[in-house]
């Protein structure tokens, strides 16, 4: 499907918070959260068209929270920064356990562009068949759509929180014509919601949107200052290769000096990060002063 959306290279940036309208509280009807959702959509929507946002960066950061949101469906307390060890300071061959795992499965889903190839890479042991089912899955409107998923997969694998939460913002972005998954049901869905059916699951994830949405626009208006902050000091950089390295920081939750290892020496790669902390362009994630992490 072409993704029909305005020219808006030369548009003001329409960031900071949701409108009031939308976020006046739960909706108690069906129809009063529908319209909520739409418009928080629609909002989401204005700016993952928006070049000025760093896209693949906060689609990140994004999944970041929802793999958060997944840990803790199954029980287990690991927060990001724990995620994000697991998964960046993991020796390869290693095992990174149950949470880097679901990171890792919500990192690879939002970081390519929505196709049964692609998500059957994110997530191991799911058919192609299945996720192509869910991908076409039926419904007047896109919730409709998305809450269907989560009730078919759980009805099958019904401890595939992840998987089916994964595949119904898959379903959603797809029906909004947007290329990338960009988690939202799965950010504001509750555990005990995820066993509801029929219009319940629906309202609820009307819900769910909103409250993803909440934490999405924001997000993404900080992460527009931080990555312009980013850009700007590029000038300043020294280091062959830094316009590489700011691009994978761009596109990235988190880095280790590792990461930049491809196209400069372990040497420059930590000099360049303590520069980009030092620039106040990036910043130091763990307060540690071995294995650090960097990130915008």
């Amino acid at each position: 499907m072409t993704k029909l959306r305005p020219d808006t290279s030369d548009a003001p940036i329409l960031l900071g918070r949701l409108p009031g309208l939308i976020t006046t509280g739960p909706a108690e009807s069906l129809e009063d959260a529908a319209f909520c959702s739409g418009a928080a959509l629609a909002y989401v929507h204005m700016i993952s068209g928006q070049e000025a946002v760093p896209q693949a960066l906060w689609r990140a950061r994004l999944a970041l929270a929802a793999a958060e949101v997944c840990v803790g469906f199954s029980g287990r307390r690991e927060g990001q920064a724990a995620l994000r060890d697991a998964l960046h300071l993991t020796r390869p061959g290693d095992h990174p356990g149950p949470a880097g795992v679901i990171f890792g499965q919500w990192a690879r889903a939002v970081a390519r562009r929505i196709s049964v190839a692609a998500l059957g890479k994110a997530m191991d042991g799911v058919s192609a068949e299945r996720i192509a089912l869910c991908l076409d899955a039926m419904g007047s409107n896109p919730v409709d759509r998305a809450a269907g998923v989560i009730e078919a997969v759980l009805a099958d694998l019904p401890r595939a929180e992840t998987v089916a939460l994964i595949l119904a913002d898959a379903v959603l972005a797809k029906s909004m014509a947007e290329e990338h998954i960009l988690p939202l049901i799965s950010l504001g869905l509750k555990p005990r919601e995820l066993r509801l059916r029929g219009d319940a699951l629906r309202l609820a994830c009307h819900r769910a949107i909103v409250t993803g949405a909440e934490q999405a626009v924001p997000l993404a208006a900080d992460l527009t200052r931080r990555a312009s902050r980013l850009r700007g000091v590029m000038p300043q950089l020294r280091a062959k290769a830094a316009d590489r390295a700011v691009d994978l920081f761009l596109s990235r939750d988190a880095l280790a000096p590792g990461a930049l290892l491809g196209f400069m020496s372990d040497r420059a790669a930590r000099r360049l990060c303590d520069r980009l902390v030092d620039l106040g362009a990036v910043r130091e994630l763990t307060g540690r002063d071995s294995f650090r992490l960097y990130g915008v």
